[in-house]
This record gives structure tokens, sequence and C-alpha cells, in this order.
């Protein structure tokens, strides 16, 4: 099993949802998140004071699917997710040793079906 984060553009999240589901993923945990990269924020104006913005909001996916699945997963975060500019994001693969469902007590493959 093969536990994939994405860290993506706020304003990518609905496309890249709907391209998920469409190729059948159920299950994904979203979360609000902040941070920084290359891009290393940016310079904003309010009221005649200029801020610089050096956390960028982003939303962070996180979804476990099967190795046979993992390669999908990443080309279609990646074709929606993609502008082309600096801040699209990182996507991260992390082998899952194992999985257990707390409601029935199922463990590996069965339990992210």
């Amino acid at each position: 099993m093969i536990k994939v984060e994405a860290l993506i553009r706020p304003q990518k999240f609905d496309e890249v949802k709907a391209a998920l589901t469409e190729i059948g993923i159920k299950g994904i945990t979203v979360t609000e998140v902040r941070g920084s990269g290359k891009q290393k924020g940016y310079t904003q104006h309010y009221r005649g004071a200029e801020y610089v913005v050096n956390l960028i909001q982003k939303v962070k996916l996180e979804i476990v699917v099967h190795d046979n699945e993992a390669q999908q997963v990443v080309d279609t975060i990646t074709k929606y997710a993609q502008t082309g500019e600096i801040g699209d994001g990182k996507i991260f693969l992390t082998q899952v040793m194992d999985v257990i469902r707390i409601r029935t007590g199922e463990t590996g493959e069965t339990a992210i079906d």
C-alpha cells in the first residue's frame, strides 16, 4: 500500500477532487495547511502598509491506495493541479506497512477498500 500526500493550490482542489472521484478514489483526507518552499511568500499591501506573507496557503490531500493504483493517482493529481507556475505544490509517496479499520478490525489491503 502507498500513501500519496499532495500539497496543492486551494483553487485547484475542486478540480483535483472531481478527477480523483472519476478514477474511483473514494477515501481522501483533506487538510488546509500553510508552508513555504521556493516561492518564499509574497508581499501584500493593506491600508498603505506593506506586509510580507511568507507562509503560503495550500491544501494537503492524503490518500492510501493499492500499490498498482499509486501512479494513476499521481498522474491525475499532477494533470489537474498543474498551472506551470512556481507554487503548484509537491507529491510525496510513502510505503504503508499496515492499515486497520477500527470499526471491523480488518487489516491490510481489505481495510482500504
